[in-house]
């Protein structure tokens, strides 16, 4: 680990990224470019602390999930977080895994979406970041670990997962899942994070092993979502995504019709949201 030089690089690209770029407001008291420290640390999820000794070059050497973190929220590329890794005395992640890195420019869009519920997934289904009043809508989806980050795997395995969901919808999003997972898995092949989602539920889920074997094909397009919210009831919400191929991400942002029930609905939500921050 090279302390000098992280403490360098972390500080060079915190001056360099300014309160717009994330979503903050410039305010009249702001009297040098870049962010503040704090500010650094509540995007990356850390305390301000941990993230001040790091520019100090004092404290631990961080983890490759705080790396992660960091890369995250000092809207790192992918060659600049690789960079951090290395400076940190960490491998630089596999290629298999950078789908786990937001795209900087994806990041930028979800910053400006902060008061509609908007998140990033992978093509596993697994949740990178989200929005507060994405939390609100549909969970804290960043929480889970293992196999079960992945909501294709959650779908099959925990019956909490089909909560927010009619009971007439779960048969046809089941079809989506798998069918999203089949297209993981023929592009990653075996030995890949996707197999392993699909060997482990296999064995546990008659359900998916019979639609796997129908070899389901998603379709282009997303109808309305139809949601029941422990707090505000049912939902009617269409769900717009925007793809980013090279990393195989997907921002998902969920809507009302204006006027709606709805939409008065999710309105509450991104107070509720706003609230969990």
């Amino acid at each position: 680990m090279n302390r000098a030089q992280l403490a360098s690089f972390l500080r060079t690209r915190r001056e360099a990224l300014q309160p717009e770029d994330v979503g903050l407001p410039r305010g009249q008291r702001r009297r040098t470019g870049g962010l503040r420290r704090e500010e650094v640390a509540a995007l990356s999820g850390m305390s301000t602390d941990y993230y001040s000794r790091l520019e100090q070059q004092r404290g631990p050497r961080p983890s490759e999930q705080m790396l992660a973190a960091l890369a995250r929220g000092l809207r790192l590329t992918l060659a600049e977080r690789d960079h951090l890794f290395q400076l940190g005395g960490h491998a630089v992640p596999h290629r298999s895994v950078r789908a786990d890195h937001v795209n900087p420019g994806m990041m930028r869009i979800l910053d400006r979406l902060q008061d509609t519920p908007a998140q990033v997934v992978n093509h596993l289904g697994e949740t990178l970041t989200q929005t507060a009043p994405a939390i609100a809508l549909l969970g804290d989806e960043t929480r889970h670990a293992g196999l079960a980050r992945s909501l294709h795997h959650r779908w099959f395995t925990d019956p909490q997962a089909r909560l927010l969901h009619r009971v007439e919808d779960r048969p046809t999003q089941s079809r989506l899942l798998v069918a999203h997972l089949h297209a993981a898995y023929t592009r990653d092949g075996q030995g890949s994070r996707a197999a392993a989602i699909v060997d482990d539920l296999l064995t546990r889920s008659p359900e998916f092993a019979r639609l796997w074997r129908e070899h389901p094909v998603p379709g282009s397009y997303c109808p309305p979502k139809h949601f029941v919210h422990p707090e505000v009831g049912p939902l009617e919400l269409h769900c717009q995504t925007l793809v980013d191929p090279d990393q195989s991400q997907t921002l998902l942002v969920f809507t009302a019709v204006p006027g709606s029930e709805s939409d008065e609905k999710l309105r509450l939500l991104a107070v509720i949201g706003g609230q969990l921050v």
